[in-house]
């Protein structure tokens, strides 16, 4: 029962998408086109009933162009946006920088499970395809959670130790799987764009579990520091899904 506690607490937090907060009902993004807090539907998510500092997200303007600010100090959050269910060709594009990384963070570990910045993908993954006892930990978890939760996430992250193009699920639970896009401190002054093939890097690593992609049901950028009670600062600009 501890396990399946922790399972759902860890689920609910990183996982949770606020499918009752409204969608565009063409599945598209909203963007940041102000300073200021991040406009609905994007809204932050945090673990349940969670008494940690929740991450900072605020849209500034940087470089000429409005981007949101990601400060994580011994915290945790998520700034998430949900979608309209969306299959085929999907595409996540958006730009981002480091300005100050997480240098003890370590994602082969529970205790280092932090990142200075990540953009996920939510997918809604058949039950049938999820492992076992997986399955029935996420039954619980689901059970115990207002809010139904995707299945599958799918994380690229700028990570500090690991190399680019390293695939690992989170220590806490295989829903979730990191893919590491960038590595090391980065520069703080110089931009990095990216565009990804969703179908693509679900099969990458997922594919072990499920033959075919499922649709993609919201998208979120994050960062948390409360595994390393470290210190970080990132930007996210431009971000795009186009189903």
């Amino acid at each position: 029962m501890r396990r399946a506690r922790q399972f759902v607490s860890i689920v609910i937090g990183v996982l949770a998408v606020a499918f009752f907060a409204p969608v565009r009902a063409d599945g598209l993004l909203r963007p940041w086109t102000s300073a200021g807090p991040p406009p609905p539907p994007w809204h932050v998510v945090g673990l349940p009933q969670q008494t940690k500092p929740y991450t900072r997200f605020a849209i500034v303007d940087l470089d000429g162009r409005h981007a949101l600010r990601v400060e994580a100090e011994s915290s945790y959050g998520n700034l998430v946006h949900a979608v309209a269910a969306q299959s085929g060709p999907l595409h996540l594009a958006w730009s981002w920088r480091i300005e100050k990384p997480l240098e003890d963070a370590d994602l082969r570990q529970k205790r280092g499970d932090d990142v200075s910045v990540r953009v996920c993908a939510f997918f809604d993954e058949p039950m049938g395809d999820v492992p076992f006892i997986e399955r029935q930990l996420f039954r619980i978890a689901q059970s115990r959670s207002a809010e139904p939760l995707p299945t599958a996430t799918l994380c690229y992250v700028w990570d500090t130790q690991l190399p680019v193009g390293t695939v690992l699920p989170s220590p806490f639970t295989r829903r979730v799987r990191y893919v590491v896009l960038e590595s090391g401190r980065g520069a703080p002054d110089r931009w990095v764009a990216e565009r990804r093939d969703l179908v693509a890097d679900f099969k990458r690593a997922f594919g072990d579990e499920a033959a075919i992609v499922p649709p993609v049901i919201g998208v979120a950028v994050g960062g948390d520091a409360d595994n390393t009670h470290g210190h970080s600062i990132a930007y996210v600009a431009d971000v795009s899904f186009s189903p």
